[in-house]
């Protein structure tokens, strides 16, 4: 018997990473990057923008957090480092709704910690 995967609820998922860590932690944290402001920031563009079957969430750590802030892209799964209005703009323009990749701002398994580190 084969099951058959339902549809996609959301076209596309951005979780961007929120996370806190003290200050002056040897790995920094998104959200005192600014992240919690700039995924504030996505939200209200995607909504402007008029995309549809986004959605824009919150996740705790994604553990890339000395190259945050960071957020990654499902369903394709591709990770990006962003800092600024600029950076999200077209990140949602580019990658959402146009299907393309951000090259400069997207990163490699290899870059943060090692995995299982």
């Amino acid at each position: 018997m084969s099951t058959k995967d339902p549809a996609l609820f959301y076209q596309c998922h951005v979780f961007c990473c929120t996370n806190v860590r003290p200050p002056n932690h040897e790995r920094g944290s998104c959200a005192r990057k600014g992240a919690v402001e700039l995924r504030d920031k996505m939200k209200a563009m995607a909504k402007d923008m008029g995309l549809k079957g986004v959605r824009i969430n919150s996740a705790g750590c994604l553990d890339r957090c000395e190259l945050g802030p960071t957020m990654v892209i499902y369903p394709e799964g591709v990770w990006y480092r962003f800092e600024n209005e600029a950076d999200v703009r077209e990140i949602l323009t580019t990658h959402v709704k146009g299907g393309g990749r951000v090259a400069r701002l997207m990163m490699q398994p290899e870059d943060g910690p090692k995995k299982g580190g």
